[in-house]
């Protein structure tokens, strides 16, 4: 197959989770005999990371009094560029990942059958992000769904969700995988005090990153290591023993996770609406084989059979409310590894991909 892979409005790079999901898509797709090329719509910014290989398509965020309308314009200026781009390259699919609509994307259903790649509620999601970009979302959303051909869905949860299945649209469940082959089992550390480690992303409110500072309060005698952010919002003196390593790649993001004892994930899902997820950021760690603390339903990990998974509730209270039984894992899992062999199966790049990829041929047989 001949597949167009689209990202629209972020730039991808290619140390970011998003950026390594899609290059180990990419990259898996083509080793299993197929043709891609990865088409970005992104704004233009000011980040010197290196973004993925590419057909790249920038516009510029307007800053001044008619800053919105002129930042539209320069939006479906890039969007008329990338399916002009898209059309030239004659695909057998089209991936694209979900985003808020842009003008003309409709545009894409004329080309080959479109299957969106849905990873979010985006109808909660976007009412974070305040009441105009929400109502937009909302007017739109159904643009692109109902010109797609096809929904990958990345939880059993979103699948069910009312404001997907009134579309009707063939689905499959592909949760989020990792390429395992490409990442060190890392050996447990000899820590003198224990380390708890969360990866987040600033900006993003259902991280929950907040809930932690408490708990770096009333034990003193846990390290917390927060990667993805150099400050929480409103807080002026932090925990000595809450060390926040700001926005990490490469030999500085290895050096924190190696001295890990436990990772915690994403801690309030719930806040747009969501119970079940596959993080990246957690796979990662796992796949490393540091023990984890799961604050939401994982779609491949919530049955493992293991006792270095903690779950614990999907809300708001979910860290006061358990803070003695995080305490106590964290000082359990000292010295302790996941075995590769336990989570092989379940969140392996190779076998998730083929999955995809039969869909795809299944969605192109069906037009």
């Amino acid at each position: 197959m001949r597949i167009a892979y689209i990202s629209l409005h972020w730039p991808r790079n290619v140390s970011s989770g998003i950026g390594k999901k899609i290059q180990q898509q990419i990259s898996t797709w083509q080793k299993l005999g197929h043709e891609v090329q990865f088409f970005s719509h992104m704004y233009k910014s000011a980040q010197t990371e290196m973004l993925l290989e590419g057909k790249q398509y920038p516009y510029k965020i307007e800053k001044n009094a008619m800053g919105f309308f002129q930042t539209e314009a320069n939006r479906i200026t890039a969007s008329k560029k990338l399916i002009a781009g898209v059309r030239d390259y004659r695909p057998d699919i089209i991936y694209l990942r979900w985003a808020m609509y842009v003008y003309p994307l409709q545009k894409l259903f004329q080309i080959a059958p479109v299957i969106v790649e849905i990873n979010t509620n985006d109808v909660e999601e976007h009412k974070l992000l305040g009441f105009i970009k929400s109502k937009y979302n909302q007017l739109t959303r159904s643009i692109t769904l109902k010109g797609a051909s096809g929904i990958v869905f990345s939880s059993r949860e979103l699948a069910n969700l009312p404001v997907f299945k009134l579309f009707c649209k063939p689905f499959t469940v592909i949760s989020n995988s990792i390429d395992l082959s490409s990442i060190p089992l890392l050996p447990a550390p000899i820590n003198p005090s224990p380390h708890l480690v969360f990866s987040g992303t600033s900006g993003m409110a259902w991280h929950g990153v907040e809930k932690l500072l408490p708990l770096a309060e009333k034990y003193p005698d846990l390290v917390i290591d927060v990667i993805g952010y150099d400050q929480i919002s409103g807080v002026t003196q932090l925990p000595e023993n809450m060390v926040m390593h700001g926005y990490l790649t490469g030999n500085g993001y290895e050096r924190v996770l190696a001295q890990a004892d436990v990772a915690i994930g994403t801690l309030a899902l719930h806040k747009k609406g969501m119970q079940e997820a596959s993080p990246l950021k957690i796979r990662d760690c796992i796949a490393r084989g540091i023990p984890c603390i799961l604050p939401y339903q994982d779609t491949d990990l919530d049955d493992l059979d293991t006792d270095m998974i903690l779950h614990i509730p999907n809300r708001e209270d979910n860290i006061d409310i358990n803070n003695q039984e995080i305490h106590d894992f964290v000082y359990k899992m000292r010295g302790r590894r996941v075995p590769r062999g336990l989570i092989q199966g379940r969140i392996d790049s190779l076998v998730k991909e083929k999955q995809r990829l039969k869909f795809f041929e299944e969605v192109k047989a069906s037009k």
